[in-house]
């Protein structure tokens, strides 16, 4: 299928692990050209080398207004489709093992940023009645996981705020989702079994094949696998899907609507 992203223009944030390398990866295959940013330099170089041509990278923390800002400066006056939305996770904490400071951390690094890059783009998307934007949450945001409830409430936050603005600008052409992994072979998913192993004085090995018996499908996810999905709601083809949280999650959550 072609996807009619060749040569169109898009951020990946959090680009050098996991979901973000997934999806960098699958632009760059469909021959698209791809801001991405990461907070490992050495990282970030290799794939620059590597997706030559096709990647520009700009290393620093995404929370942060200055690496934002250089972000958006390498944009310059090209046409900007779309931005996969993406960071790293809060760490594993049940809600009495909280406190204050946390809260505000997860605050600062799960909703703020979002909020500053959006309100940044949205008037470049605007003018030229076109966009894709596509958050990266979780599967906690319809049902919590177990030791995460700093994911468990602030991004839940995220969904709010993405719902509301994909009804705000519908009839600009531009399309606002979100997608919610559930467990998939990231260094994300390796906090909750060495947590796991912690809290059930279990083996790490046996923490991690527990996590891999709770999805019916019987297995721990594929970032590459939801790669191919990201790029289609990045993608044209996706013009009436909008303000929407898809799961992806091998059948975790139990809901209907789920």
């Amino acid at each position: 299928m072609d996807l009619k992203i060749k040569n169109r223009l898009f951020i990946v944030t959090g680009a050098t692990a996991g979901f973000g390398k997934a999806v960098t990866s699958a632009l760059v295959n469909e021959k698209a050209k791809v801001i991405i940013n990461g907070r490992d330099k050495e990282k970030l170089s290799n794939m620059e080398e590597t997706f030559h041509g096709h990647v520009e990278g700009v290393f620093g923390d995404i929370s942060s207004s200055r690496t934002i800002k250089a972000v958006l400066d390498k944009i310059r006056n090209r046409k900007l489709d779309g931005i996969f939305v993406n960071a790293g996770g809060p760490p594993a904490k049940s809600f009495i093992e909280t406190d204050l400071d946390d809260w505000d951390t997860a605050y600062k690094n799960l909703l703020r940023w979002k909020v500053e890059i959006i309100k940044a783009l949205l008037p470049t998307f605007i003018n030229q009645n076109y966009g894709r934007i596509l958050f990266l949450e979780s599967c906690s945001v319809k049902q919590p996981v177990e030791n995460l409830v700093l994911s468990n409430s602030i991004r839940l936050a995220v969904i709010g705020f993405a719902k509301t603005l994909s009804l705000e600008v519908a009839k600009k052409g531009i399309t606002v989702n979100t997608l919610a992994p559930g467990y998939h072979k990231t260094s994300a998913l390796e906090r909750l079994f060495v947590k796991k192993s912690q809290v059930n004085n279990i083996s790490y090995e046996e923490a991690e094949k527990q996590f891999e018996k709770e999805p019916p499908v019987g297995k721990i996810g594929d970032p590459d696998d939801l790669a191919s999905l990201a790029l289609w709601f990045l993608s044209p083809l996706n013009e009436y899907i909008t303000g929407q949280t898809i799961s992806v999650d091998g059948g975790l959550i139990k809901s209907t609507m789920g």
